[in-house]
């Protein structure tokens, strides 16, 4: 007989941050709030912003940590938190140690598979943001939205 087990909580560890996130207006706002997270580190980092129907961030996911220059990006687990905190909305960010924030071919592809999967979920994927360097106050930065890939 095989055992079948019920699900009656699933726990999502909170910690708070101190910086004010306000509504995501244009790419910029956005870029702000993931270089704020990311973007001094030496790794590539996997960002989910979690978005209200009035485009405010309400949560941010540090999805996932990988190597100098490429990380494991999977749609559950990006919608997992978009999900747990009834996000009707994402953006997701990473990283470019190298801090050209020029796309690659995989950037371009994981954006498509994460577009098509919050359709088929009902949350829109917003944008696709790539972090580069920060130069005084202006930090370089791709949106694939702007670029024409979502």
């Amino acid at each position: 007989m095989e055992k079948i087990y019920e699900v009656v909580r699933i726990k999502q560890v909170v910690t708070e941050s101190s910086l004010e996130y306000g509504r995501i207006r244009e790419p910029k706002h956005a870029v702000d709030i993931a270089y704020h997270f990311i973007g001094e580190d030496d790794r590539e980092i996997f960002l989910v912003m979690c978005l209200n129907t009035k485009n405010i961030v309400t949560a941010v996911h540090r999805c996932h940590v990988g190597s100098v220059n490429a990380t494991i990006v999977h749609p559950r687990e990006v919608f997992k938190s978009a999900i747990l905190n009834n996000s009707t909305s994402i953006i997701v960010a990473h990283n470019h140690p190298s801090g050209d924030p020029t796309p690659s071919r995989e950037d371009i592809e994981v954006t498509e598979r994460l577009a098509e999967s919050g359709r088929i979920l009902g949350i829109e994927l917003l944008d696709s943001l790539i972090i580069g360097e920060k130069t005084g106050l202006t930090i370089k930065f791709t949106s694939l939205k702007a670029k024409g890939y979502l």
